[in-house]
């Protein structure tokens, strides 16, 4: 019985010493890859203080550029008015929206009051409209161009008209595109130089950004 027993306690210790042996390598591995590591982490320099301003001046790009929608046409920041923080565009387009519907309601109704009404609205969007439209684009940060150009041949086509049916009632059809003559080439000349002057404004902003 002695020997029976000695004899699987020697084949049990016989067999244990390789699961040992596995376990001490794995030990050993793991000490080294951690040894190793902090190696990595002693040698690594420190970042130098241009690389943490860099990293700061980063950062606020990117949570301003995730904050919301932004359009891929503009460059840089909004260019503030000069009444900021008040809205004074904002609010003559938004006043102007109203008043030319009640306006339009008005007329709707053969009520004479509401000319005025629509007149003033319309006026009050379209200073409101041009007012951003022009800083936007004078700036660099938006174009514009048709938009600034549309709007003087658009009033130089209707004052023509207006002052022919003050002297002729109704006007011709003839004369009626009479007056593109001088509204196309005023809407040339002003995209022309619109355009020229949106070009020059966002290579400064480009480079001012580079620096």
């Amino acid at each position: 019985m002695a020997n029976r027993n000695s004899g699987r306690r020697g084949r049990s210790r016989k067999r244990n010493r390789p699961r040992a042996a596995a376990v001490g390598e794995r030990a050993a591995e793991s000490i080294g890859t951690s040894v190793a590591s902090v190696g990595e982490r002693e040698q690594t320099p420190p970042p130098s203080p241009a690389r943490k301003r860099s990293r700061a001046r980063e950062a606020p790009q990117r949570d301003t550029g995730s904050r919301g929608f932004k359009d891929p046409q503009s460059l840089g920041e909004r260019p503030q008015a000069p009444w900021h923080p008040v809205p004074v565009s904002e609010l003559l387009i938004l006043i102007g929206a109203v008043a030319t519907a009640i306006g339009a309601s008005k007329l709707s109704k053969h009520d004479t009051a509401g000319a005025a009404t629509l007149v003033a609205g319309v006026a009050a969007v379209l200073i409101g409209t041009v007012e951003f439209s022009l800083r936007e684009h004078r700036s660099g940060y938006r174009s514009h161009t048709i938009l600034l150009a549309l709007l003087p041949t658009v009033v130089l086509y209707t004052g023509t008209l207006l002052v022919l049916s003050a002297f002729i009632t109704p006007v011709p059809v003839g004369l009626k595109i009479a007056p593109l003559a001088l509204a196309l080439p005023l809407y040339a000349l002003l995209h022309k130089l619109l355009r020229a002057r949106f070009v020059d404004a966002r290579r400064e902003r480009v480079f001012a950004g580079k620096r």
